[in-house]
């Protein structure tokens, strides 16, 4: 594949609070105390849960461990079933592929892309345990409606919130919408860790208790007394004692030691400092952008629903059919704005397919990716030049589509990453 240098390329490495998290590592480097874990993280989760509005945060290594996690507190047995949108990243299921399970893959609203709580409805049996959905870009799920049919059903609700840092719903933020939730820290998210973490928020003093012991390096045990003739009884023991020799202990599970570093969580700590400016920004570029496509009725922008903030991870616009997507793809990349597709419907990749999945299980999921939707470039690392670009270049390339025909858009000087 030839290496093409963008001039609005789809993400940027490096920092939205470079200045804040420099400040923190020359302090790290500095001090004296065990890295692996302490006050920074202990720190770090009580703000991250203020911010989201859950009583509990509890921070491992990634977001896909943070779902792992979440999804061993679901208790799931053989012949439960569990919704799940298809509309996501592998990351989202790809723990249900651990358990004997039915899944259901549930299809999509084809404005916002988030679960369709009609179609949701509809899949609901007596055996359904749990469902998984995302809010898709960034685009809160309609989180009444399908947390009124979760009480009603006695299901649970595991809500991948890798997106949405930053939304709000009906003034509340996603992480504190539904059971259970987890968050992602990759450096391309609203907030990174110049790598990788992960959180999971929840209400539950029993479920944080459990994912304390399941992200620690010792193993989850069972420990009983050995009473005179042979006979045992239970005892419970604190996480951090060690048995007796009177005391047998039987591992339930094994540790995962998946606690997020001490350094990760301070530079955590900087970025909620700037969330909202960050988000901010996205928002501000994601205005403009709407103004271009409002010009042009054969393609429409995904929308939050009036009760809702949009936090705009992924800038999502839908064109009126396949030709006219595939020509705007082609027509942005020869002007220099990289696209990409965000996500291949997760039921027909071949891990689901093997497990009895097929085409038309999900007919607008299916339409949505191989017709009509594509994201834009849209992230605070994006300098005024290049955002301004992006703009011109939206602007140009449909107006091409539409038989305007301008020519290229001029490349400003001051733009970056023109090779």
């Amino acid at each position: 594949m030839l290496d093409k240098s963008y001039v609005v390329p789809w993400g940027m490495r490096g920092s939205i609070s470079a200045d804040a998290e420099a400040a923190v590592l020359t302090e790290l480097v500095h001090e004296s105390t065990p890295q692996p874990a302490g006050s920074r993280r202990e720190r770090f989760e009580r703000s991250f849960a203020e911010t989201v509005g859950s009583r509990h945060a509890i921070s491992v290594t990634s977001g896909t461990v943070a779902l792992q996690l979440a999804v061993r507190l679901l208790d799931l047995a053989p012949g439960d079933e569990v919704i799940a949108t298809p509309q996501t990243h592998r990351a989202t299921v790809q723990p249900l592929s651990d358990y004997d399970v039915q899944v259901r893959f549930c299809d999509i609203d084809p404005a916002t892309l988030n679960i369709d709580p009609a179609a949701l409805e509809a899949l609901i049996t007596p055996r359904t345990k749990a469902l998984l959905l995302v809010h898709y870009g960034g685009c809160p799920a309609e989180m009444d409606t399908i947390m009124a049919l979760a009480r009603r059903h006695g299901f649970v609700v595991l809500e991948d919130c890798a997106h949405a840092l930053g939304a709000r719903y009906r003034g509340r933020s996603p992480g504190a919408l539904a059971d259970l939730a987890t968050f992602s820290l990759r450096n391309t998210r609203n907030s990174s860790m110049l790598g990788e973490g992960g959180l999971i928020t929840c209400d539950r003093d029993d479920w944080a208790e459990r994912l304390h012991r399941l992200r620690a390096a010792d193993n989850n045990t069972r420990s009983v007394r050995t009473a005179p003739g042979g006979a045992t009884e239970p005892v419970v023991l604190p996480r951090t004692a060690h048995p007796t020799p009177l005391h047998r202990g039987y591992v339930r599970r094994p540790g995962s030691d998946t606690t997020m570093p001490e350094v990760v969580a301070a530079l955590g700590q900087a970025q909620l400092t700037g969330l909202r400016a960050a988000v901010g920004r996205r928002r501000a570029l994601a205005g403009r952008l709407n103004e271009v496509l409002a010009r042009y009725p054969f393609i429409t922008p995904q929308s939050a629903a009036p009760h809702s903030d949009h936090a705009y991870h992924l800038y999502t616009c839908f064109a009126g059919h396949q030709e006219l997507r595939d020509r705007l793809v082609l027509a942005l990349d020869r002007r220099g704005v990289e696209i990409q597709l965000r996500y291949f419907p997760q039921h027909l990749l071949p891990q689901w397919r093997h497990r009895g999945h097929l085409r038309g299980e999900c007919p607008v999921a299916e339409r949505s990716w191989f017709d009509q939707h594509l994201n834009l470039p849209c992230h605070p690392l994006l300098t005024h030049a290049q955002q301004d670009y992006l703009v011109e270049a939206l602007d140009a390339s449909l107006a091409e589509l539409n038989g305007g025909a301008p020519g290229p858009v001029a490349v400003p000087a001051t733009v970056c990453g023109r090779g």
